[in-house]
């Protein structure tokens, strides 16, 4: 039963990404991802945010707090893999800018690739990563199909409008499916976690990350937004393939996909609620349209 889960589970999350990826191409043009990258401040605060607050904010988290070494290592994995592949879907929940979404994933997607292989062998002993191997998945899941909408988009802007309510349903449909799966597959990691007390620093993890990303994502509330979930949403992708390829402690891969479900589920849950309170005044946000 738990393999079929898994199938289902793995099924779900390509689902997700390269429909989601596939609508953000039908939703944009090249021009309108490369315009917010364009802002020398507003990329440098990005990469400072992911590359290097979170990292040694989580690095001292973990000498700090007593954990065992399998948690602390996997903590560790996840907060040098940035670039959460379900950002367009993050942004369009909170109501961000889809954009500069696909753009700054992109950007800390390319920064991982090359960062993740250099700095964690530095906080964690034993590990070994090869740059394509963290490439490759990410390229055929999230690039392909974000090109593949553009072209469409670009040639063919008839039928965009027809396709792009379709792949917004099976996004939606590959997220809650997922995270249903992955809730019931990993149960009884959650309850080890709230037994251990690791969850809490779970919890402190993704408040950090996403209030550092909040503060420095300015000038607009759409850009904060965007930085500040994806910041707290990690690349749970890339660091489950280093976890599994590295590691015989099933902790590591336990507190990976446990952070990875509540980094998801702090952001459906608490984005709406966040948006109302957080409600800019006329003409302060300048979001892109999405589709649903």
């Amino acid at each position: 039963m738990n393999e079929i889960l898994v199938i289902i589970d793995k099924l779900a999350l390509f689902t997700f990404i390269v429909f989601t990826m596939l609508g953000a191409g039908l939703s944009l043009t090249i021009q309108q991802i490369w315009e917010p990258l364009r802002s020398p401040r507003l990329v440098i605060l990005s990469l400072l945010t992911n590359f290097v607050l979170v990292p040694v904010f989580v690095y001292l988290l973990v000498q700090i707090v007593p954990l065992s070494e399998g948690l602390r290592d996997g903590l560790l994995i996840m907060a040098v893999a940035s670039g959460p592949p379900a950002l367009p879907k993050l942004a369009q929940i909170v109501k961000g800018n889809i954009a500069f979404s696909v753009g700054l994933m992109m950007l800390l997607i390319l920064g991982t690739i090359f960062y993740m292989p250099i700095v964690l062998p530095l906080v964690v002993q034993g590990v070994e990563i090869n740059s394509w191997d963290i490439a490759k998945p990410l390229l055929l899941m999230m690039v392909i199909p974000l090109v593949i909408g553009l072209f469409i988009k670009a040639k063919f802007a008839a039928i965009a409008p027809t396709i792009r309510p379709i792949l917004f349903k099976l996004s939606n449909a590959g997220l809650l499916l997922g995270l249903a799966v992955r809730l019931i597959i990993h149960t009884t990691d959650i309850i080890g976690l709230l037994k251990t007390g690791a969850i809490v620093v779970c919890a402190v993890f993704i408040i950090f990350s996403f209030s550092v990303g909040y503060l420095l994502g300015g000038p607009g509330l759409d850009t904060q937004r965007v930085l500040g979930v994806g910041t707290a949403q990690r690349n749970f992708a890339a660091a489950l393939l280093v976890g599994t390829s590295n590691f015989d402690d099933p902790s590591v891969v336990s507190i990976i996909m446990v952070t990875s479900i509540l980094m998801m589920v702090t952001v459906i849950i608490a984005g709406p609620k966040f948006i109302e309170i957080d409600q800019p005044k006329d003409g302060d946000i300048k979001q892109l349209e999405t589709p649903g």
